[in-house]
């Protein structure tokens, strides 16, 4: 495993060429169409960070592997995805066709923040089912895009930024308004998020990224420059688990990927997830899985 793709090693995977251009300053941006094809004849793409920003929209059924969660596709969505959370995307049985764009953070300096919207924030929500109407909606937008990129306009990406900021709030519309009442307005929200953002960034471990460095509460905590208390109180706010909860569930995710993805021994996981000795790896993943780490690799 690696620990993030390049938008260069994008380009080279999925189209064996690198556009000219892609390190521009200002930035980059552009749109595809996704392929009609079999899905149990594709390979799916690798679990790990991409280091841009992707916005799909899916028509067809596939899955897609997050650290925390897998999320089946059964018919139509629109997907983002940001540098902070690694994923994997497995195309299952049926036709799939649809629309996808790829920019950078560089594209949209002096245009916005794209980390304040719940869309590309660690806790936020990333996939969003669509109704028939909403697909025409979606497609129309991805249009635009394609209309401005293929054309000799010379602000048409100013046109381009506007459009995608148009195709996130429709998103975000999309869902009850309740899911979108927890924005970052208080203390708290704030402190969730950033205490999120240095747990993700920890993962997804492999030979370029060996080892977590934030393990305990106290840890980030530090990090963040507040007292453990106040960590704790914040995230039994706005999740309603412990801090101790969180980190230990995303241990284990990461555990379980490590245990069944890579080729590292049981001691080499362990080290690689702070554990000082294999015996409390062994300890800690029995206790909470009730399987031992070798029973679960080999199931």
């Amino acid at each position: 495993m690696k620990e993030i793709e390049h938008l260069d090693e994008f380009y080279q995977r999925k189209f064996n060429r690198i556009p000219e251009g892609i390190h521009q300053e200002n930035g980059h941006f552009n749109v595809f169409r996704l392929m009609p094809h079999n899905g149990d004849k594709t390979k799916p793409s690798p679990y790990k960070r991409r280091d841009f920003y992707k916005i799909t929209l899916m028509i067809g059924n596939s899955t897609i592997h997050y650290a925390d969660k897998v999320i089946d596709i059964q018919k139509q969505a629109l997907v983002f995805s940001n540098p902070l959370i690694p994923y994997r995307w497995e195309h299952t049985e049926g036709i799939n066709t649809g629309c996808f764009c790829v920019f950078n953070q560089r594209f949209f300096h002096q245009y916005g923040n794209l980390d304040q919207y719940e869309v590309f924030q660690a806790n936020g929500t990333h996939v969003f089912d669509l109704s028939d109407q909403q697909v025409e909606k979606a497609a129309e937008l991805f249009e635009r895009m394609f209309e401005e990129i293929n054309s000799d306009y010379i602000h048409k990406y100013d046109v381009i930024r506007t459009v995608v900021f148009e195709l996130l709030h429709f998103a975000m519309k999309t869902q009850p308004a309740m899911n979108f009442s927890k924005q970052l307005r208080n203390a708290n929200s704030r402190i969730s998020v950033l205490f999120l953002e240095l747990l993700e960034r920890q993962f997804p471990i492999d030979e370029n990224h060996p080892v977590i460095s934030l393990r305990s509460a106290s840890d980030f905590a530090n990090q963040l420059n507040i007292h453990v208390n106040h960590l704790n109180r914040a995230l039994r706010e706005t999740t309603q688990k412990t801090t101790t909860q969180i980190i230990t569930e995303r241990i284990l995710e990461e555990a379980k990927i490590l245990l069944k993805q890579s080729v590292w021994s049981i001691s080499e996981v362990a080290g690689a997830l702070g554990f000082t000795e294999v015996t409390h790896f062994n300890n800690f993943f029995k206790k909470h899985l009730q399987i031992s780490p070798l029973k679960y690799r080999n199931v």
